[in-house]
């Protein structure tokens, strides 16, 4: 790659293509790029932003491919197409060809599981950055970037260090695939709960693409929840040789959930949180003595006690729930482990973090009620986070916008426990009315309770189950009721907040 030739990158308002351009600017090479896209529609237009790249948008000139050496098209473009065509002899490099000649050279840290990887990326960045220490960022407005491409080009971008949530959509070798191609050394698993249980087929399934991250990890660090009987059986079932470092938390089980051990058999978790806490399975999985645990803890006045191999700290938190001390647990131990931090440099910015937006954020006060969104769209987390809502707050109304990705046993699931923890529900999606309907059909009695909302033929996309009109109804049926907390869960609930201001 001789730095003296000119590379064009054609899409560079696709997130690929705009990292892509980005990793090859800030590596000193000659970059143009081209988006059939105008300017003002250019999503990721930005990011590009003082790099001194020529960008033709809206077209791709014939005095682009005069001007280029090397020709890096997007992976969607056909080769049937004129614009493919257009390219003539020019030598095309792929996405992979760049991901295969341009190496992180960082240290790269990568955050799994199902629920709680945004916050705790969120929060191990920002202690990051307030010990002078600089991640990686992909800089791409309104994209969470924790699947496909995305974040093994982010580890390639300008940086200290590389701190990568890692999702998927429910396809295997995709984590394995971050991980490999990240040069990931070690990561953090949250916890593994069933998700995306309408692609894969089971839970088991979808536990073993998680595991993936442990396959690829190799001999590297992990930091997880010892608390979770599928990740400590996974790291059996997979031979891990690495550093294992477990957590946990001394809280007396609230109730008993069963989960599919990796052995086959079911499993009683006398559940802390939706699907960790105390077990044993006949197959010899049990409950480890963790090596760092959370005690004495005040939900209330936001502090708990953490003791770790070597001294006990007090921990004080902006943010509120017992999930959350899961997770700021494993953010102070991964900043220990791998930013190489004190705890006394670490424990500051605990304090001072008030959370993620969308995660059990309180967006206004309308008509004297208080009206918080969470993103909460899997049966764990929404049990997790409305268990959580109860024992801090006492009553409140739940606004449903969710269409499990695990299909109707999810909705089921979800459906269920919001009955448990609400005062009243407000079916906001379609997937919810359909259950509240057949709720209804078999328990009159829960008129006084579920109250039916006007849902149009919005289809769902991805985990986006509402509209936003369907939202702003759902919003408007629960003021009217007689309770003083309105909670609006899900991906809809959070992308359309602001029509609150709007009530």
């Amino acid at each position: 790659m001789n730095k003296n030739k000119t590379f064009g990158v054609i899409g560079v308002c696709g997130a690929n293509g705009n990292l892509i351009a980005r990793i090859l600017k800030q590596r000193g090479y000659n970059v143009i790029g081209t988006d059939l896209s105008f300017k003002k529609d250019c999503r990721f237009a930005k990011s590009l932003e003082g790099y001194d790249i020529e960008i033709f948008y809206g077209k791709t000139p014939e005095s682009f491919f005069k001007k280029v050496d090397y020709i890096i098209p997007p992976a969607s473009l056909s080769k049937e197409s004129n614009l493919f065509k257009q390219i003539g002899d020019k030598p095309i490099v792929e996405l992979y060809d760049v991901i295969e000649m341009i190496q992180s050279e960082k240290p790269v840290f990568g955050i799994t599981g199902t629920n709680g990887k945004t916050t705790t990326t969120t929060l191990l960045k920002k202690i990051a950055y307030d010990n002078g220490i600089k991640p990686c960022e992909h800089m791409l407005d309104g994209m969470q970037g924790n699947a496909e491409f995305i974040p093994i080009l982010q580890s390639r971008l300008n940086g200290d260090v590389g701190i990568l949530e890692v999702g998927t959509f429910g396809v295997p070798g995709t984590i394995g695939r971050i991980v490999k191609d990240t040069g990931m050394s070690g990561g953090l698993i949250t916890n593994i709960t069933p998700d995306h249980l309408n692609d894969l087929g089971s839970f088991m399934d979808y536990a073993n693409v998680k595991g993936e991250f442990i396959s690829e990890i190799g001999l590297g660090q992990l930091i997880v929840n010892g608390q979770d009987p599928t990740i400590m059986g996974l790291l059996r079932e997979l031979d891990f040789k690495g550093e294992v470092i477990t957590f946990g938390v001394d809280e007396l089980p609230e109730s008993v959930g069963m989960k599919e051990c990796v052995c086959g058999n079911e499993i009683a978790v006398k559940e802390i949180i939706s699907g960790c806490g105390y077990y044993f399975c006949k197959c010899g999985l049990t409950t480890p003595q963790v090596d760092y645990i959370a005690t004495n803890v005040d939900l209330k006045n936001r502090t708990f006690d953490l003791h770790t191999p070597t001294e006990k700290l007090t921990v004080k938190m902006g943010v509120d729930g017992l999930h959350n001390v899961y997770n700021l647990t494993g953010v102070i131990i991964a900043a220990h482990e791998f930013l190489d931090l004190p705890y006394d440099k670490i424990l500051p910015t605990i304090a001072s973090f008030s959370g993620v937006s969308g995660r059990m954020e309180e967006v206004a006060k309308v008509k004297g009620k208080d009206i918080f969104v969470d993103f909460a769209h899997n049966p764990a987390g929404v049990e997790t986070v409305l268990k959580e809502f109860k024992k801090l707050f006492g009553d409140f109304t739940t606004v449903i916008t969710i269409s499990s990705e695990s299909g109707y046993a999810g909705d089921i699931d979800i459906f269920n426990s919001v009955l448990k923890f609400s005062k009243f529900i407000v079916p906001a999606s379609a997937a919810s009315q359909k259950i509240a309907l057949e709720k209804l059909k078999s328990k009159p009695e829960l008129n006084d309770r579920i109250f039916l909302n006007h849902v149009n033929d919005f289809e769902k996309e991805g985990t986006l189950g509402a509209s936003e009109d369907e939202v702003k109804d759902g919003l408007k049926k629960a003021l009217n009721l007689d309770c003083e907390m309105v909670i609006a869960i899900g991906e809809a609930a959070t992308k359309f907040k602001n029509v609150v201001f709007e009530l």
